[in-house]
């Protein structure tokens, strides 16, 4: 009974710890992105809230927290309400499965750096990305708004289309490890990152990852000269603002996932593990910053076109060569 307790608050402190570092980074990611995209567009970015504007994003959750909470009268309320939170708690729950290292030893025990090792921890996360569909989705339905509609379809079509190739560019990277567990993923690049090895399969994963992100190149669903601000548009509020924290943590999540499958998780010299993974998901993070401020909105056409016809057959053909290597 007493290792019972022990183990259950050890899971609610891991809770606790990974909840608020992932909400305290999602805050500042904000706060970073701001920083560099008005450095890239030769202006300032936030610098009154604070030195450096540092204390920007505390202004802005009492902005959200404070702003009232409007909803549309003709909107089917109990949808519109629930919508955001299937957004942000996918995205939060998928760090469930990521490892920050392999064991902590406290006491004279091994505390592993896990929430928890599932062995289909990849099967868990394709599971909980493919519900943050219907938030989006659902956000824009029962909004009754025109735009928000359009927004939630084109949201739903694209997260659909690109997790197929996302999942596909994966497929090789189970082959090498010979598991769906996070942690023996990790533990298969002993010897070497599998980018070295699966280069292609990083190509495809960081596109597609951009792409389920909404992020410019591929913000279809925000189009703000076409729909205004899209699927969210009739949001105010701490509920606009639930929106946005499941896509930046989302963000970490993906940056989380491209580290643990191509780029070692944990591993490297002279930092602790965790330190490492958090280096990784931030320099991922900032890769796709870089890129939004950078390359210019893709047409519709041309969105499906890159995952239907050049992502997935790529990611096919990559398994099928990876195969034919491994049984050599």
């Amino acid at each position: 009974m007493l290792t019972w307790i022990a183990g259950f608050i050890l899971l609610i402190v891991k809770l606790g710890i990974v909840l608020g570092c992932m909400l305290f980074l999602a805050a500042y990611l904000v706060w970073a992105e701001r920083k560099l995209l008005a450095r890239l567009q030769v202006r300032y970015g936030p610098n009154r809230a604070g030195k450096f504007g540092l204390l920007q994003p505390i202004a802005d959750s009492i902005k959200m927290i404070t702003k009232e909470d409007i909803v549309p009268e003709a909107a089917d309320r109990i949808i519109f309400l629930v919508a955001p939170a299937v957004v942000a708690t996918t995205a939060l729950l998928m760090f469930a499965v990521v490892p920050f290292g392999s064991s902590l030893k406290i006491w004279g025990r091994e505390i592993p750096l896990v929430i928890s090792d599932l062995n289909v921890g990849l099967l868990y996360v394709f599971a909980l990305s493919s519900l943050g569909v219907y938030g989006v989705a659902l956000g824009g339905w029962a909004s009754n708004s025109k735009f928000a509609l359009l927004g939630g379809i084109r949201g739903a079509a694209q997260m659909i289309s690109y997790e197929l190739s996302l999942g596909l560019s994966l497929i090789p990277i189970v082959m090498l490890a010979q598991s769906f567990s996070l942690v023996d993923i990790v533990q298969a690049q002993a010897n070497y990152p599998f980018i070295f090895v699966q280069p292609i399969s990083f190509a495809i994963f960081f596109i597609s990852a951009v792409a389920e992100s909404k992020r410019i190149p591929f913000d279809l669903p925000e189009a703000e000269n076409e729909l205004g601000a899209g699927f969210h548009m009739e949001y105010s509020g701490m509920r606009f603002g639930l929106f946005f924290i499941g896509e930046y943590v989302h963000i970490q999540v993906l940056g989380a996932l491209a580290a643990v499958f191509f780029l070692g998780g944990w591993r490297g010299p002279w930092l602790p593990p965790p330190v490492w993974l958090l280096l990784k998901i931030i320099l991922v993070a900032l890769v796709m910053i870089w890129i939004r401020g950078t390359l210019p909105r893709l047409r519709y056409d041309q969105l499906m076109e890159l995952g239907w016809k050049v992502l997935v057959p790529a990611a096919l053909i990559n398994i099928v060569i990876t195969g034919a290597f491994i049984l050599i």
